[in-house]
C-alpha cells in the first residue's frame, strides 16, 4: 500500500550539482518539498536518495506518482484532483 500523499500537480524546478546526493520526499509530508526533512517517521516511507550525475537544471516530480521518481514524467496531468 502507498501512503504518499500528493504535494502539487507540478514538478519542482531545481539546479542539480555534479556529485551531490540528495534525498527526495516520496512521502509528501516533507515542509522541505521536493526533499525529504524526516516528516516520515513513524511511517513505512522512506526518501529516495540519488546522486546527481552532472550539474544541470532538473523538475524532480512534485506529484509523486511518477514512474521516474525522482524526475517528473508528467504523471501529474493525468492525475484527478
Amino acid at each position: 500500500m502507498n501512503n504518499n500523499m500528493p504535494l502539487s500537480n507540478n514538478p519542482f524546478k531545481i539546479t542539480l550539482e555534479a556529485g551531490k546526493t540528495y534525498a527526495w520526499c516520496t512521502c509528501g509530508k516533507s515542509s522541505n518539498q521536493p526533499f525529504c526533512d524526516g516528516a516520515h517517521r513513524n511511517t513505512e516511507m522512506k526518501p529516495l536518495v540519488f546522486t546527481a550525475e552532472t550539474s544541470k537544471t532538473a523538475f524532480l516530480c512534485g506529484c509523486k506518482t511518477s514512474q521516474n521518481a525522482p524526475f517528473c514524467d508528467g504523471s501529474h496531468s493525468k492525475i484527478n484532483r
